[in-house]
C-alpha cells in the first residue's frame, strides 16, 4: 500500500480525488490533506508520503514554490491543475504526470500505475529539470527522457534526429550515441519546439540546426551533420523548404 497526500486549495477537488483514489486505486492509502503549500510542507515532513498529489495554483504558496522549499524530495509526484499551459509544458519536459481537472478516472489509474514502476530517485532528478526550466527564459532547454533503463536527462540542442520505431523512438545525439525511448515520435513532435524541430517524414523528426544540406528529389533527402541521411516526404517538401530557407 502506497501512502499518499493531497495538496489542493479546493475542498471539492480534494474530496473528488479522494473518492476516485478510494474506488479505483486500491493500492493507494490517503494519509493527509493540505489546502496550500505552507501546510503542505508540514504535511509532507510529518507523514513521509510515497505519493504527493499537488495542485499548481494555490493561495499563500503555490505548488512550485512549495517544491523549491522541500529539503526531502523522497516521494513520487503527480501534479493536478485546471489550466496554466506554460506550467504543463514544463511538467511534460520533466516527464512528470499531470492530471487536468476534473480528473479522468482512467488517466488517474494510468498515472498511479506509471509511478509504481519508477524509483524515488527519479523524482529528485525530474525536479531538477523542472526547476531549471521554470527558472530559465525558455523551457525548451532540458528534457527528461524515459528509456528502457530509466530516465535520461538531455539538453535539447544535442538531439540531432528522432526516428520512429513503433511505439518507441530512437534519439540520435550530437556525440554520436543513440537512445531508445518509450515515447512515440508523435509525443516528441507535440512536445519539442516547432521553431527548432521539423517532422519531415512520418518516421523522422529533425533538429533544423543540425542540417548540413538538402538533396533534391521527389521529396528529397536531408544530410545531417552526424552523416545520416533522412528522407523528406513529398507532402512535407514545401513546408520543409520554407523552413530550411528561413534558417
Amino acid at each position: 500500500m502506497l501512502k499518499a497526500v493531497i495538496i489542493d486549495d479546493e475542498e471539492m477537488g480534494r474530496i473528488a480525488l479522494r473518492e476516485k483514489l478510494t474506488h479505483y486505486c486500491p493500492g493507494v492509502e490517503i494519509v493527509g490533506y493540505a489546502e496550500d503549500g505552507t501546510t503542505g510542507l508540514q504535511l509532507i515532513e510529518n507523514s513521509n508520503p510515497e505519493i504527493v498529489f499537488l495542485d499548481i495554483e494555490m493561495p499563500i504558496m503555490g505548488g512550485f514554490e512549495m517544491l523549491s522549499q522541500l529539503k526531502d524530495q523522497s516521494f513520487h509526484l503527480i501534479f493536478t491543475t485546471a489550466y496554466d499551459q506554460y506550467a504543463i509544458k514544463a511538467i511534460r519536459f520533466a516527464a512528470f504526470d499531470y492530471l487536468l481537472k476534473p480528473i479522468d478516472i482512467e488517466e488517474l489509474k494510468q498515472a498511479v500505475s506509471r509511478i509504481q514502476k519508477e524509483t524515488i530517485k527519479d523524482t529528485r532528478k525530474k525536479l531538477e529539470v523542472l526547476q531549471h526550466n521554470l527558472q530559465s527564459e525558455s523551457i525548451t532547454d532540458k528534457i527528461a527522457v524515459p528509456t528502457l533503463e530509466g530516465l535520461l536527462f538531455l539538453t535539447i540542442e544535442n538531439m540531432v534526429h528522432l526516428e520512429a520505431d513503433s511505439n518507441y523512438t530512437t534519439i540520435y545525439l550530437s556525440n554520436g550515441t543513440k537512445e531508445v525511448t518509450s515515447r512515440t515520435l508523435k509525443d516528441y513532435e507535440d512536445l519539442l519546439p516547432k521553431s527548432l524541430f521539423f517532422r519531415c517524414h512520418h518516421s523522422h523528426l529533425v533538429n533544423l540546426k543540425t542540417i548540413k544540406r538538402y538533396i533534391k528529389g521527389d521529396g528529397g533527402q536531408i544530410e545531417l551533420e552526424n552523416g545520416r541521411y533522412v528522407a523528406v516526404s513529398r507532402r512535407k517538401k514545401d513546408d520543409f523548404l520554407s523552413k530550411f530557407k528561413s534558417l
